[in-house]
Order: structure tokens, then sequence, then C-alpha cells
């Protein structure tokens, strides 16, 4: 064993040790899409007194997370997303509607005196018609506001605020028949407040209207208690105690409780997106992504094994450690892993073979142009010579990863880091621990006397073939181009004639999922809540007994009025997922994900045009293009939503598409380094020839991991899998048949029926 061979296996064990270590120790974190819980998203609104800028949000953000520990949630996440946007993940959380009033409540306690009650005439301050307090004249800070009962009652300026309250807890009284109630302490200047406030009411005789207290919150009166006959005028209640009364339940007596104890947000909040996911829905996405991952690499190692026997078991066993370092890197990084980046997760497992297989091939090339060939020698000029390719296709995944990671939000996010992680640790499996244990392997004696056996010596079915054909597909590179404007005609007009189907998430709404007990036929629910009220619901099957329901956005109520209607067609019908997205943020995650795919596509066009000529660069971006407007007008045609999984999808099929393209167009500018004045169509030819193995056996690959999710992955990721599905075949396709005519034809018009060589 030489010097860099052992080097790269003490690398190599010291990772895979440090992996296990890290597997064993440290869980990885799920997201809520994946264990259950509610997942909102405030936005801080600035009022006539108070901005809502950073400094604010970051104060209402503490008053939030007080809330949150109050409600006894585990493990709950609260962070500022930019200047006013804040995201908490609730895990466990079932109840969407009273996370976001808990959470959504401005909570401005204040106590005011009670003046008398509103008779009605001139500026009484009766509400208007959207219910709103009409305050008095300005200069008096009076008011008028209905009390528990509804009698109208006029109270004087603010006198305590909550800020003066040193604790709230709820109470329950038997004895006296108060029930529950809230029992509030104040302190500091509070306790001599309360006491001058209940003084002043104390001059008032018994069972004047005066000599009450109101309690506010948020400008509702909660209570206007009495000051009792005991009191003396004056003299107030000086222990700086009282309580609130009224028809409390356990739930509600706590619950304003915490708010009081929490305190006021600096400014109001509101709800701009909500998602709940049930803990079965994500029991059975990660019982299903497990049984796609298994299947599919079994399926995977299987092929490669049949492809390149040893080395292929080699491969095998460096993809378990790829598994185990993509897991290992997920966890110490503390990344939380969500149903599309367990989708990613899986879907590396396919990429991580492109790396080995053109290491493989290379090789398999090497072998067969040497006199006196070497397995060890064809080995270590294959990793050598794959190496640029590997290098190009894997940065231009990483750049698609980034843009998720940078320009998504949520879990699409996830899936870009999961990609990154994964497309990283495929680099390491198939560069460091595929090539010690295949330089290891062939360095044994019984290898090099059967050098078949390692499966680099025979040249493969697919070459075989390749070498009995005169094959010259860019003889008429213009038919070519044909067939795509035909694809691309076909796929245009299912764009236009059926249109877009943006998801919720890009139009702003409600989408509500549903398990039910048995099949429900969309279209009578359909017709149920068009007769409801609801005409623009689309409603879907998802899966065998599964339905989903979109609307625009609706209130609590008005979903209440959805599930009943939908409870009535199918009997039992639970809630699995419930998703609310507010038309700004909709609109504004649209923006975001036209701006990722331009940028997407921009960052591929100047990446490949700095690694190679600017006229392969241009035509493997508009092979890119090619295949996005083909997977949108299938996805149009098949009447499937385009939304945050799709986009991620989207990105994901570019960075296949550009791996072919790098592989081929890499192959090319080798050829003209060797051959600087030979005919550039010829060598395009002859780099296809070459590079076809490769292309196939990577597509496989793929497809078996692709299939098995596609099949296996439930109904929160056939989308998922037919996108990448549709795009492995097209990106395929494309990156021969499309990438190289468009770059013979750009040659053309260059000017030069010969390629300079470049220095």
């Amino acid at each position: 064993m030489n010097r860099s061979l052992r080097v790269r296996a003490l690398l190599a064990l010291a990772v895979i040790a440090l992996s296990v270590y890290i597997a064993v120790t440290v869980p990885v974190r799920l997201g809520l899409d994946l264990r259950g819980g509610t997942h909102i998203v405030l936005e801080t609104r600035s009022t006539p007194t108070a901005e809502a800028d950073r400094e604010a949000t970051d104060r209402t953000l503490e008053v939030l997370r007080g809330r949150i520990d109050a409600l006894g949630v585990a493990e709950p996440t609260l962070v500022r997303s930019g200047e006013n946007r804040i995201i908490a993940e609730l895990p466990g959380v079932q109840d969407p509607k009273k996370a976001a009033d808990v959470l959504g409540r401005t909570a401005q306690l204040t106590f005011h005196p009670v003046l008398g009650i509103a008779d009605g005439d001139g500026d009484d301050g009766r509400d208007g018609d959207d219910g709103a307090p009409l305050p008095l004249p300005k200069g008096t800070g009076e008011r008028v506001l209905p009390d528990e009962s509804g009698t109208r009652l006029r109270l004087g300026a603010t006198a305590l605020t909550g800020e003066h309250v040193k604790e709230a807890a709820a109470r329950f009284d038997q004895d006296s028949g108060a029930g529950w109630h809230v029992t509030v302490g104040f302190e500091g200047a509070g306790r001599d407040g309360w006491a001058r406030l209940t003084g002043e009411a104390a001059c008032r005789p018994a069972g004047d209207p005066a000599r009450r207290v109101a309690i506010v919150l948020d400008d509702k009166v909660i209570s206007s208690p009495q000051v009792d006959p005991s009191i003396g005028c004056r003299t107030g209640i000086r222990d700086g105690a009282t309580r609130i009364t009224g028809s409390f339940g356990p739930d509600e007596a706590r619950e304003l409780s915490l708010l009081i104890n929490g305190g006021a947000l600096p400014v109001p909040v509101e709800t701009v997106e909500q998602r709940t996911v049930g803990p079965t829905l994500g029991a059975q996405a990660i019982a299903a992504s497990a049984w796609a991952a298994g299947i599919g690499t079994v399926l995977t190692s299987l092929f490669i094994i049949v492809v390149y026997r040893l080395m292929g078991v080699l491969a095998a066993i460096a993809l378990g450690c790829y598994g185990l370092v993509s897991y290992a890197a997920l966890a110490a990084l503390g990344a939380t892993l969500t149903l599309p980046g367990l989708a990613g997760f899986v879907l590396a497992i396919g990429m991580a073979v492109d790396a080995n297989v053109l290491v493989f091939e290379r090789a398999r090339e090497e072998y067969a142009a040497r006199r006196r060939p070497s397995t060890r020698s064809a080995l270590a000029a294959g990793f050598r010579n794959a190496f640029s390719a590997i290098a190009d296709s894997n940065i231009t995944t990483l750049i698609a990863a980034a843009l998720l990671f940078f320009l998504a939000s949520g879990p699409v996010r996830g899936f870009g880091v999961t990609l990154g992680i994964g497309v990283l640790a495929s680099m390491f499996s198939a560069l460091v621990i595929t090539r010690v244990l295949a330089e290891s392997a062939a360095g044994l004696p019984r290898v090099r006397r059967t050098p078949r056996l390692t499966g680099i010596a025979a040249p493969g079915a697919v070459r075989e073939r390749l070498a009995r054909r005169d094959l010259r597909l860019m003889r008429h590179p213009r038919r070519w181009l044909a067939v795509s404007a035909v694809a691309l005609v076909l796929a245009g007009s299912g764009i236009v004639v059926r249109g877009v189907e943006l998801g919720v998430e890009f139009t702003g709404g409600r989408l509500i999922e549903y398990a039910t007990t048995g099949s429900v036929d969309p279209e009578r629910v359909r017709t149920a809540l068009a007769d409801s009220g609801f005409p623009r619901a689309v409603v879907q099957s998802a899966g065998d007994s599964g339905l989903t329901v979109r609307t625009d956005e609706l209130t609590d109520a008005e979903e209440a009025e959805v599930t009943g209607t939908v409870r009535d067609l199918a009997g039992r019908a639970d809630k699995v997922r419930d998703e609310l997205i507010g038309p700004s943020l909709g609109e504004e995650l649209r923006r975001g994900a036209l701006i990722a795919l331009a940028v997407a596509l921009g960052a591929q066009l100047v990446y490949l045009a700095a690694r190679f000529r600017w006229v392969f660069g241009t035509a493997a971006v508009v092979a890119l293009a090619h295949d996005v407007v083909i997977l949108v007008g299938v996805f149009a045609w098949l009447g499937k939503p385009v939304d945050g999984v799709f986009l991620a999808a989207l990105l994901t099929v570019i960075g296949y598409s550009v791996n072919d393209s790098v592989v081929l167009f890499d192959r090319v500018r080798e050829l003209v380094r060797r051959s600087a004045r030979a005919p550039l169509p010829g060598l395009v030819d002859q780099a296809i020839v070459q590079t076809l193995p490769r292309t196939v056996n990577t597509g496989m690959g793929a497809a078996f991991i692709l299939t098995a999710l596609a099949l296996l992955g439930g109904s929160s990721l056939t989308d998922f899998a037919l996108a990448l599905l549709v795009g492995l075949a097209v990106g395929t396709y494309s990156s021969v048949l499309t990438a190289a005519p468009v770059a013979l034809r750009l040659h053309q018009l260059s000017g030069s029926g010969r390629l300079r060589r470049r220095r």
C-alpha cells in the first residue's frame, strides 16, 4: 500500500468512526411534517404609535416565547425571520386555532374607572358597524365599551396597565361559588395605583355603576366588578391584589392568566402562514420513505453489482458509508430533517452512484486502450481523468442546493440542506472511500490473476453494442432540434390550454387534507361545497383513502363548515394536514420562486461559461430551459399543483440535466485538446459514444430510487418523485440531443468551422 492510499484509508476510517459516534449519540431533529405539530408565521404590523421595526419584533419575540413556554409545548422553536416576521414551530400542537389565538392576541391589559352607563345620545361612543369601540371627544381619554352583559359603560382614562401586574394565576373557588377566576397581584406603583382607583370608586354608593372598575383586554371588557361595600372611600384596596371573575372554564382561566403573565405585545401581529400536520401523517411519511430508501438502495446496489461485479460490490459498500456520513453530518449540523429533505436524502443515493459510474467507465476505457493493461493502473487513471467531470457536475448541483437554501423557505429549504450535504458526502464516498476499497482490492493477487472479476476488464453491454454500430447522431443536428421544438410546443400548449395550477403557498388560501375511512368521490364533495357557499373549492383525491380541499382564505368558522360538509359525505374524516397562507405571503413566495428559477439558470450559465466555452455554456442553459418548460407543461396537462415541493424537484432536475451536459462537454473538451483541428460534429459524436454508457447506467441507478419513491413514498411524495422521473427522462434526452445540436448550431453561427484550442 503506497503512502497516498494509506492517507486516504486513514481519512476514510476517521470519518466513518466519527460518523458512527455521531449517529449513535446525536439524534436528528425531525421537522413538523414528520413528527406532527403546528408551524405558524407571524408578521408584526406598525401602528400610529409604534413602528414594527427589528427592535419591536425582537421584543415581540420574547413575549411570545414566554407565552409558548407557559403553554407547555415540548421543544418549541421560535425565531425571527427578516425584519418583521416570526416563525413558531410547536411540535405536538394539533389545535392551530388555539395556538394562533394565544400567540396572535396583543394582550393589552388596562384598568379603567367606570364613569357611568352610556345614554346613547350625542357622542356616546356607540360601536360602529364593524363592532369597534368609538371614542369620545378628543382630550377626554374616555370611551364606551360594552361590559359582559352588553351594557355600554363610559370608561375613564387608563389608570393601570399590564406592566403594573406582578403575576396572575387561574384559581378555582368552590366555597364562595366564584368557580374559576383569575387572581391578579400588583407590584411597585401598581399597588398604590390600584388603591387609588378602587378608593375613588368606593366613594360612590352601592349599586351605582361608577362604583365599578373595568378590566379591559384588547378593547374588550372581560370583568367589571363592584368595589366591596367594606372598602372605605379614598382608602381603596391596599393589599395590591384583586381577582377577575366571569363565566370562565378552566381552559379560559388558564389562557387569560397566561396572557397577563406573558405581557402585551409591543406591536400587533398577523398570522400570514399556518401549517398543521397530524402525527399519523408524519409517521406514515417516515415509514414510506424508509421503505423507498431501503428498496431503492438494494435495487441500485444490485444493478451496479451486475454491471461492475467486484467494483460494484465495493461501490455498494461505499453507498452504505455515504448514507452513514450524510446522516451524521445532518445530525452534527443540527439541521432539521423535513419531508422534502427526506426525499432529498433518498434522491442523493441515486446521485452518489453517478461519481462511481464515471470512474468505472473511465477505468474501462483506460484498460481497453493500454497494451499491457493493469486493473490498478486503469483505476488510478479512471479516478484522475473523471475528477473534472465529477467536480463540475457536483458543483452545479451544489449551486441549485444553495439557491434552495437562500431563496426558498420552510420544508423546501430543508430539501436544499439535505441535498447539499448529500452531494458533498457522495463526493467523499466516491473519491475517497470507493478509491481506497477499489485500489486495495485491485492489488490482491487473485484479482490481478483474474482481472475480469473486477468488472473493469470487460467493456460492458452498452459499450459493446455501440462498438458494433456507427453512431453519428450529429450528422443531422437540426432533426433533433425539430424533435425538441415539437416537445416544447406540446408542453407549452398544456400551459396555455390547461393553465398552471399554482399551489396554495403561491396563491394564498387554505389547504386541508383529510384521511377518510373509504374512497370518496371528489366531484360529490365539490358540488356539496359549492352548495354550501364555497364555489371555488378545489377537491382532489389523496391516495386510496384521502381527500384534499383547497380554497381561498377561510375563517375558522368557515373551515369548520367545510370540514362538516366533508364529514357528511365521507363519514369519518380526520384532518391530517391544514395549511393557511396569507395572500401577501403567497405573492412573496411566488415571486421568490421565479427569482430562484431565474438565478438558477443564470448561475449555471455563468459557471459553465467559465469552465467551458460560452457556446457550451449557452447550449447547456438552453437545454435546461427546455427541461423546465416540458416539466411544467407535463404537470399542467396532468392537473398537478405547482408548489414549493415542485420547485425543489424542478431545481433538482436542473442539477441532473447539467450533470449530463457537463459530462458530455467535458469529454468534448478533452477530445478537442487531442485533436484541435478536427471538425466539431465528429468530436461531439465521439464524445456521445464514449459517455453514453455512463449516462445510461447513471440514469438506471437514479430511476430505481425514484421509482421506489413514487410507488412507496406515499401521497406526500408521489408528485415529487413523478416530477423527478419526468425530469430524469427529459434531462437525459436533452443533454445529448438538445444541448449538443444547439452547441453545434451556435458554433456554426460564430463563424468558425473549426474549434480553436483554448489555452
